[in-house]
């Protein structure tokens, strides 16, 4: 496959990837609120904070194809802008999944059902499995540092719905409000880490993936096989 159809590929991949969480976050929130889910509601927010970040790799791939190069290593100013406002959105919700979670230990709250949570997760899992390999593919074909920095933080939304999906299923089980508010915990600290890491990358010249290391932009090419 030439450069100009991988190219296109990743283009298409990103707006998936934004269109798909923006359908995800709204089921989210609706039920999320409408079932009295922190988890849910929280994994809601993300999805949509991940639109933002979404956009930045959006238009980095349409630089690319701009360009007519193989890769585009170097943060523009827009991107550095969406990483900005990514993170800030990321620690915003990191702070608000921890004082949500306070106040339901405090005041005994629990989800009327999170059967929503075991659907939504679910169905996450497949779709961020199935996004995550597709883009270390392409980004392994198109020796792109910036699309294989993308796929690992896919792989971050592919773990947040793991949480989700055990505090949901282990919630309907036993019935134990701090079940919930364990996995909006979680949730919160994932988001925690998303927003350092987009600063981190804001700072940073040229496309890496800090999401666990230094070492993640050479090692990501090893994974997945």
């Amino acid at each position: 496959m030439d450069r100009s159809k991988l190219i296109r590929n990743a283009f298409i991949l990103a707006i998936i990837t934004i269109v798909y969480n923006v359908f995800e976050g709204l089921v989210s929130v609706f039920f999320g609120a409408g079932d009295e889910t922190l988890a849910l509601f929280g994994f809601g927010i993300d999805s949509f904070v991940e639109v933002i970040s979404g956009a930045g790799i959006l238009h980095m791939i349409v630089r690319m194809k701009k360009a007519g190069v193989q890769d585009v290593s170097d943060v523009d100013r827009f991107e550095r802008q969406a990483l900005l406002i990514t993170g800030t959105a990321f620690y915003l919700l990191a702070a608000g999944l921890v004082v949500s979670s306070a106040l339901s230990l405090l005041l005994h709250k629990k989800p009327g059902t999170t059967q929503a949570g075991i659907i939504i997760s679910a169905i996450s899992i497949i779709t961020m499995f199935v996004l995550m390999k597709m883009k270390v593919n392409t980004g392994r074909k198109l020796d792109s540092d910036a699309i294989l920095a993308d796929a690992n933080c896919t792989r971050t939304c592919f773990y947040l719905s793991f949480i989700l999906l055990a505090s949901s299923v282990l919630y309907e089980l036993f019935g134990i409000g701090w079940i919930d508010v364990a996995g909006s915990l979680g949730i919160a600290w994932f988001a925690f880490k998303e927003g350092r890491e987009a600063f981190e990358k804001a700072r940073k010249e040229k496309y890496i993936c800090s999401c666990e290391n230094e070492h993640h932009e050479t090692k990501i090419r090893e994974h997945f096989h």
